[in-house]
């Protein structure tokens, strides 16, 4: 599978999800694998879209070594902190937290250009 990138809004997380479930089944992830895909990518491309510096954001996906990598990137400059597992009276905050719970490897960078979050998920799971 090659590199595919999309430049995406708010309005479009549901061809982004499309995108993710296409990328997941395409490396054989069983169908919960699938939906942990769809879910942690939706919880990333939604956060890099109402809280990044503009409206816009770009997903990038490709194989490496069997394992799907989906990379997010939006314009906003933000160092994340650890943060432990919600309240159980929590609202919001959740999208990260799950992603971490999700991905089989999570890493967040900020650099000049924007913050990145990379997500990578086993192959065969």
């Amino acid at each position: 599978m090659p590199v595919e990138r999309l430049t995406f809004r708010l309005s479009d997380l549901s061809r982004i999800r499309d995108l993710a479930e296409n990328a997941a089944r395409s490396i054989g992830l069983s169908e919960q694998g699938v939906a942990d895909v769809v879910i942690a990518v939706n919880e990333v491309a939604t956060n890099a879209v109402t809280h990044g510096l503009f409206d816009t954001a770009h997903l990038s996906t490709w194989v490496d070594g069997g394992d799907l990598v989906v990379e997010i990137h939006d314009q906003g400059l933000w160092t994340p902190p650890y943060r432990p597992a919600p309240g159980p009276r929590s609202t919001s905050g959740m999208g990260l937290w799950v992603a971490r719970l999700l991905a089989s490897d999570i890493s967040f960078r900020t650099e000049s250009d924007g913050s990145r979050v990379t997500m990578r998920f086993g192959g065969k799971s």
